[in-house]
């Protein structure tokens, strides 16, 4: 295997399939089957999952909702949808751990690096959930973070497109895909693949990102195995 312990980010809304809110119970299944054949294989796997197919801080904020609170019922929302992550996987058999950055002692476990670390070397799936625990921080900085703080190899970003284009591939047919690129080169050329403070983060810690199409069959195990999949962003 390429990597032997990795950091899947997985955005809330991801969890909605064909749906416009809420979970789609089909996509977690795909998504736990994908997630078993890596686990399988050997690869310490931990997640973080966003909450916007809930409830989005920054949307509430717009509506004039207090921007705090709006975060803490984002947090809240990806508690939720870890969740239901840890269902569907222990429905494939896998052995999961839920850790929080907020304190919900009823159903998960606090964040604490060291238990986690010792979870993943026992081939438990640990999911984060809740975010930083702050407000004004999104979920690609918690993953950043958690990934950084569990000495990951790598941060992989699961999506809908199948890596970083020149420009959105689904708005312009005339948009390149990069198979690599650098740091610095994202934020010469405006590309989005993280929020900045995610982004500069894992630049200043020196973690790649991979940034693949989660939703094709496959891909996961082919992209820890070491094939070239989706856009790898490194030094």
């Amino acid at each position: 295997m390429q990597y032997k312990r990795v950091l899947l980010k997985l955005s809330g809304e991801a969890l909605m399939g064909q749906r416009q809110y809420g979970i789609d119970p089909q996509r977690l299944k795909e998504y736990a089957k994908e997630i078993k054949q890596v686990v399988d294989k050997g690869v310490e796997l931990a997640i973080v999952i966003g909450g916007g197919n809930i409830f989005r801080g920054v949307s509430g904020a717009s509506n004039g909702m207090d921007r705090v609170q709006g975060d803490h019922m984002g947090m809240l929302a990806t508690c939720i949808n870890g969740l239901a992550l840890q269902s569907a996987l222990e429905d494939e058999g896998l052995y999961t751990r839920l850790q929080t950055a907020i304190e919900i002692k009823e159903i998960a476990e606090p964040f604490i690096k060291r238990r986690a670390i010792r979870h993943l070397e026992k081939g438990r799936v640990v999911i984060f959930g809740g975010g930083t625990g702050n407000p004004y921080f999104t979920t690609d900085t918690a993953a950043v973070l958690r990934a950084i703080e569990i000495n990951a190899d790598a941060i992989l970003k699961g999506t809908r497109v199948d890596g970083i284009y020149t420009a959105d591939p689904e708005k312009d047919e005339t948009a390149i895909k990069f198979d690599s690129i650098t740091f610095k080169d994202v934020i010469q050329k405006g590309l989005k693949v993280m929020d900045m403070t995610a982004f500069t983060l894992s630049e200043e810690n020196k973690l790649p990102i991979i940034v693949f199409d989660m939703n094709k069959q496959g891909n996961l195990l082919k992209l820890v195995s070491g094939e070239t999949v989706g856009t790898i962003v490194n030094h």
